[in-house]
């Protein structure tokens, strides 16, 4: 199946992310400020989908970021390896009191009517630091890499995170690798370089070399700078806002093929309803809906992301795309963590319509 797509068949990596890595302190269903103890799970947004790629679908995935060397650093690198992710890393000397460092980020779980609490200290972070001639694309590239993927959360880091985003896409589409970008806004970071009007300037430049686009309407609004819809959705779970939208951004980003984002009505904390949507050359698709238990909501959408790249490197038809990133997405809120526990053949098997039935 190409629809479209120019997807190449042979690389020496499959799937190729930048961003930075983070490590999160999760206190469970226990608000920080009553916190005693926390489990540390290593995350970011890019790196989070070449994990699950790698852990759960078998695919040779790799990071590029930065690293910074003190025991933070050996603790994240280590999860990364852990997840066989190869890792692409500039190195940071961490001067063993200011940094600088690997950022941290804060959130509870929450519990029924109480939702999470997300809070983040990324003061004097090793990632913000990168900038454009960092990495060695040339030489990344030259084994062949099939995807290539970053998203809006490094992009907001820092004045030179944005030109480094571009300047891989810019070297990816030259060297023949699809590429995506998770729009992934966040109003506290972009508001401390310069705010909504910065975003959409900077993310245009990213944009200009990108395959695929993931993100809801409020991302399409506010990090391409796109008209809010007529009119107002009737439920969460109603597509018909989200595929109103993509005429706007095609028009704005003609060279797009596909467009994508889960769907998530929150009931309460450990409720949701969840499905997704894509757009791809022309043509829309919908997973089902699916009533969750949710254990973890973080890595939901990246869990989506993961699976749908998945089928789409894997030559599935775009239904079977779009519903094994909606049934990996599903699964990944039912772990702690923000990465992958699942197996090909649970995602597989929820993807067809599976139950919670035990397997045995």
């Amino acid at each position: 199946m190409s629809y479209g797509l120019n997807i190449r068949k042979d690389a020496e990596l499959d799937f190729l992310s930048l961003g930075a890595l983070v490590h999160r302190l999760d206190p469970g269903i226990i608000p920080f400020r009553k916190a005693t103890e926390c489990q540390i799970h290593v995350s970011g947004g890019e790196f989070n989908v070449a994990a699950n790629l790698s852990d759960c679908f078998g695919m040779k995935t790799a990071i590029a970021s930065a690293m910074s060397d003190y025991p933070i650093g050996d603790l994240i690198a280590e999860r990364v390896r852990a997840m066989g992710v190869k890792p692409f890393y500039k190195h940071f000397k961490h001067d063993g009191v200011t940094g600088p460092n690997m950022a941290a980020v804060y959130s509870d779980r929450g519990y029924g009517v109480r939702a999470p609490v997300v809070f983040y200290n990324r003061a004097n972070e090793a990632a913000a630091q990168l900038r454009p001639g960092d990495f060695d694309w040339k030489a990344i590239f030259a084994g062949g890499v099939r995807w290539v993927h970053s998203g809006g959360i490094f992009a907001a880091l820092s004045p030179t995170t944005a030109p480094l985003a571009a300047e891989m896409m810019r070297e990816a589409k030259a060297a023949g690798a699809m590429t995506s970008f998770d729009l992934n806004f966040r109003e506290k970071l972009w508001k401390i370089h310069g705010g909504n009007e910065r975003a959409v300037e900077t993310i245009a430049t990213i944009v200009e070399n990108v395959d695929v686009l993931v993100g809801n309407e409020e991302d399409l609004q506010k990090g391409l700078g796109i008209a809010g819809p007529e009119v107002a959705a009737k439920s969460k779970l109603d597509p018909s806002v989200f595929f109103g939208m993509i005429d706007n951004v095609v028009k704005k980003h003609p060279h797009v093929k596909v467009v994508a984002t889960t769907l998530r009505e929150v009931h309460s904390t450990s409720r949701h309803s969840w499905s997704a949507v894509a757009w791809i050359d022309g043509k829309t698709y919908a997973a089902p809906t699916a009533e969750l238990e949710v254990v973890d909501r973080v890595g939901g959408g990246d869990g989506f992301a993961a699976g749908f790249i998945y089928g789409l490197l894997n030559g599935e038809t775009p239904e079977e795309a779009v519903k094994l990133g909606w049934a990996h997405g599903a699964l990944l809120t039912t772990f702690p963590g923000d990465t992958t526990m699942a197996s090909v053949e649970q995602v597989r098997a929820f993807a067809q319509g599976g139950s919670a039935r035990i397997q045995r």
